[in-house]
């Protein structure tokens, strides 16, 4: 067994065991704790990439004349810290991922008032049930809204944009932008490691 093999069995060993969703945990806990997390204005919402070796939760990607493709569904809070994050297909509707993504929350907030801001891909009666079920009040652009350009009011602040954004930093690991592993809970390992990397960033610039 040569060196490669055995940093890659490793690798698998530390994913199955959730290493790197707990050293995420721990970074958030540290961040929570120095910065405080902003619970109150919370945004979802999902990323198409490529997947060219298959596996499980890959799917035909509607954007990319269906070829292989994987999904990651991610939740921040209002400064684009991520909460949880879940791998799909690719041709899985964003409105599907909605409750896996708010069940796999890596850390629950405490008792406050929480909003979840949503795009028009979440507009449906049943999001907005699991929605309030979780204790969040929906905000969802309606399906045939056009976007409206921001208001120059720096009082206002806006809230979806931060998940585009943290997704935006997503995409600048190499590692995750395609997808390489077969298996859907390596390439969830390696999603949690960049969210690590992302709180850990965020406390270090606090």
């Amino acid at each position: 067994m040569g060196p490669k093999s055995t940093i890659h069995d490793r690798f698998q060993s530390w994913a199955k065991q959730g290493v790197f969703r707990q050293l995420w945990w721990q970074i958030l806990l540290a961040y929570d704790d120095q910065v405080g997390i902003a619970w109150t204005w919370q945004s979802l919402d999902g990323a198409l990439g490529k997947a060219p070796l298959g596996g499980s939760a890959t799917g035909p990607n509607p954007t990319d004349r269906g070829k292989l493709g994987t999904k990651r569904s991610i939740l921040t809070d209002g400064r684009g810290v991520p909460l949880a994050v879940i791998v799909a297909e690719a041709n899985r509707h964003d409105s599907k991922l909605l409750e896996p993504t708010l069940a796999a929350r890596v850390i629950l907030p405490p008792f406050v008032s929480q909003n979840l801001c949503l795009d028009k891909g979440y507009d449906f009666p049943f999001c907005r049930d699991v929605v309030n079920s979780y204790l969040f009040t929906p905000h969802i652009r309606p399906i045939g809204e056009e976007p409206r350009r921001m208001e120059r009011n720096h009082k206002r602040r806006a809230h979806r944009w931060v998940v585009e954004r943290t997704i935006s930093w997503l995409n600048r690991c190499r590692r995750i932008l395609v997808r390489w592993e077969k298996k859907a809970e390596n390439y969830l390992a390696m999603v949690q490691l960049a969210c690590a990397w992302i709180t850990l960033r965020a406390l270090g610039n606090s």
